[in-house]
């Protein structure tokens, strides 16, 4: 998709949207597809930032040439390296041989592992944290933002207007022409596809998130232009205020998360009689997840989301059954933390899911396990409901 937009009148969109890609980072589901965020500012000076994936670079191409309307480039802000934003900055180079690419030192040091065979030297200037970059009426302040989600990661805060340009911070899944438009309004529903992108992609790093929030909070930032999705103005302060509850993992809704694992059947019953008993108690908000169908970081963002996770999950040779063991390790190196856990195992002969369970759940930081475990053999039985019931009172304690 060719798009091009005006976020001022000296700031312009050339960004590209990708609906024909089905996995982000070859793992990451996105029926709606993605959108590749890339601006430039047109002043004394001439700024792009950052660029588009490979798959994208032809129509990323045309629409800096429509942006630029015949003038040339004197600088290229790459903030973060990953691909999927810096996959044009050779090509770019050679074609405006005056244009100098400015990045991190991290980021200059990864260029050649990118562009293995360009010759970029001379051609790049490191930028650090509190350098600037006067292009005239404009002016860059960059912060550095390392492990948001990569060590090298930059953003840059244009004075005049007031614009962050947040690298992967802010951002979410899918095409910006499928998910509502270029600029995130308040009908808009930001935070589904936002918390499941941050959770799974920048969920491990939530301290370097609250630093950079804190450098961010005192510039009085009016538009947020991330990497991918939306333009955040009007809905600024709810992304802001989530953002915060995120990389504190904070509790943004009350209720429990249900998550289970079922090879014939029986575990699955379990968990769905176990959640309607929640709900009879009163429970706000029980959301549950078949891990065997169900997109797994859906349920890493339900996970960081709830405050209270039951999971549920058949033995498995010994140890647990695949799909859970993959949902807690995922969890693990996701940093979930500041959470209560109940675990519901089911075995025909020699129950192990639960010890598995237990032991993944208590090895992650601060992560009360709740309850008695409840053992369920084969098929739920009348004479499993008090243990399901007493496990659900334990739940709701708080």
């Amino acid at each position: 998709m060719n798009m091009t937009e005006t976020i001022s009148p000296a700031i312009r969109y050339i960004g590209v949207d990708d609906t024909d890609l089905d996995l982000f980072e070859s793992q990451y589901l996105v029926p709606e597809g993605m959108s590749y965020n890339s601006y430039v500012i047109l002043d004394e000076k001439v700024a792009v930032l950052d660029t588009s994936d490979g798959r994208t670079a032809d129509v990323w191409m045309k629409n800096l040439e429509e942006a630029l309307q015949g003038r040339r480039p004197d600088y290229l802000v790459v903030h973060h390296m990953e691909p999927d934003h810096s996959a044009c900055a050779a090509a770019l180079l050679e074609k405006y041989p005056q244009m100098t690419l400015l990045a991190s030192p991290i980021a200059l040091k990864m260029l050649p592992q990118f562009f293995p065979g360009d010759q970029l030297e001379g051609r790049t200037r490191a930028i650090n944290e509190g350098d600037t970059l006067p292009l005239g009426a404009h002016e860059l302040l960059f912060l550095a933002a390392p492990m948001v989600h990569w060590p090298e990661v930059m953003m840059s805060f244009e004075k005049t207007e007031k614009v962050l340009f947040s690298a992967d911070a802010f951002g979410k899944f899918g095409a910006l022409a499928l998910t509502g438009g270029f600029w995130c309004t308040p009908d808009y529903d930001w935070a589904c596809e936002a918390r499941r992108y941050y959770f799974n992609i920048c969920g491990k790093y939530g301290p370097q998130v609250q630093r950079v929030l804190a450098k961010v909070a005192p510039l009085g930032v009016r538009t947020v232009c991330p990497l991918h999705g939306p333009m955040l103005r009007d809905t600024l302060a709810e992304a802001m205020s989530l953002y915060r509850t995120w990389s504190s993992y904070g509790v943004e809704t009350p209720g429990v998360f249900v998550a289970y694992a079922s090879i014939h059947g029986g575990t699955a019953e379990a968990a769905e009689r176990f959640a309607e008993i929640l709900r009879e108690k009163g429970c706000p908000k029980v959301a549950v997840s078949d891990l065997t169908r169900d997109d797994l970081a859906e349920a890493v963002e339900d996970a960081f989301r709830y405050r209270n996770l039951v999971v549920a999950a058949a033995s498995y040779d010994a140890g647990l059954f695949p799909p859970m063991h993959d949902f807690l390790w995922h969890l693990q190196i996701k940093g979930w933390q500041k959470r209560r856990a109940a675990v519901i195992e089911n075995g025909s002969w020699s129950p192990t899911a639960g010890r598995v369970m237990t032991e993944m759940l208590s090895a992650m930081k601060d992560v009360e396990i709740v309850g008695q475990k409840v053992t369920i053999r084969s098929r739920l039985q009348s004479a499993d409901i008090p243990a399901l019931e007493a496990l659900a009172d334990a739940v709701l304690a708080e």
